[in-house]
């Protein structure tokens, strides 16, 4: 059986439970009889300074990788195709002085336009491990971003999750929204919330966190359901559609089932909870607050079980068809 999860389910399952609606007077929103007040430019920027630098920490403990240590899956004049380990950057971000994946592909195949920052065409994050595809030449680069852009990519990525997913596949249609309770992290978007970012600072808390609801859909197929050190977990195969940023992480945790190992989205991480919805949104399958805690104990300290494993596409230039797949360590 199928099952989709979408935007209307959890509307209906909040709306059964006193969900949020506002105030006569739009100064503040209510949920279950709670108020919501506005929300002050200041201490969003205050939130994301803070968050901003913990990141900055984080991405400077990116895991050095040389030329040497590439595990390079394909290469032509074109493009290269690599599998990246968890822990390291695939770009060095604003600090060109962080370790990352793209320096070190740079450093053994160049590119045409002598620039690495030219040679990118996707990301994965620091934590998620798998193929990663560059761009050598300038054609290819133009071709792979026009392939990205038409979602004419297909990627494919193996995760553990919090407890046995009850339905053997599905999808998740959720909209996706900046959250300005916890900056710079992802969360389900709510009209309530939309709404609550009126008055906010663009200049101040900039344009990304004021951006209209990202439509995102995820499909997934159970692939096992699993014990990890006596505790419930279930290995799937996600899709990501959309291809939105931190995506697979909330939907994952919206639908009660969060990435094992994420810091994050998951238990007590630094985004909100069960990707911003409220408990009573979420499926009765979902995982217990403490089968997350012991999963959350049982992994600490090791990577996010997260692998983009398979990436399929025609080839920028030459337009064959390529498909390449990577074993994940977990």
């Amino acid at each position: 059986m199928r099952l989709l999860w979408s935007a209307a389910v959890i509307a209906a399952a909040v709306s059964s439970a006193s969900a949020f609606a506002p105030v006569s007077n739009g100064a503040a929103l209510t949920r279950s009889g709670v108020a919501m007040s506005a929300v002050a430019t200041a201490d969003v920027k205050a939130k994301q300074d803070a968050s901003i630098e913990k990141l900055k920490a984080k991405d400077a403990s990116s895991a050095a990788l040389s030329k040497d240590d590439l595990n390079v899956v394909f290469e032509d004049e074109h493009i290269v195709v690599v599998s990246k380990p968890s822990g390291v950057l695939t770009v060095p971000g604003k600090d060109e002085s962080n370790p990352s994946l793209n320096q070190a592909v740079f450093d053994r195949f160049g590119s045409e336009s002598g620039r690495m920052d030219k040679m990118v065409v996707h990301r994965l994050g620091m934590d998620t491990s798998g193929l990663v595809v560059f761009a050598r030449t300038n054609a290819a680069l133009r071709g792979m971003n026009s392939l990205f852009r038409t979602r004419k990519v297909t990627r494919k990525y193996e995760a553990l999750v919090c407890g046995h997913v009850a339905q053997d596949s599905g999808s998740i249609d959720l909209p996706l929204m900046r959250d300005y309770e916890c900056p710079p992290f992802m969360r389900v978007s709510t009209d309530d919330h939309q709404r609550a970012l009126i008055g906010l600072d663009a200049e101040v808390v900039g344009k990304k966190m004021l951006e209209s609801p990202k439509d995102s859909l995820t499909t997934y197929e159970v692939v096992s359901r699993e014990d990890m050190d006596g505790n419930d977990v279930s290995r799937l195969t996600l899709t990501s559609i959309s291809g939105r940023t931190h995506q697979l992480n909330v939907h994952c945790a919206a639908i009660g089932h969060p990435i094992v190992g994420d810091t994050v989205y998951g238990f007590e991480g630094e985004a909100a909870a069960n990707g911003g919805l409220d408990e009573s949104a979420l499926p009765e399958d979902k995982a217990s607050a403490e089968l997350q805690q012991a999963i959350a104990g049982a992994s600490a300290g090791k990577p996010m079980c997260v692998h983009a494993k398979s990436i399929s596409f025609r080839h920028p230039v030459t337009k064959e068809d390529l498909s390449f797949e990577s074993s994940s360590s977990f």
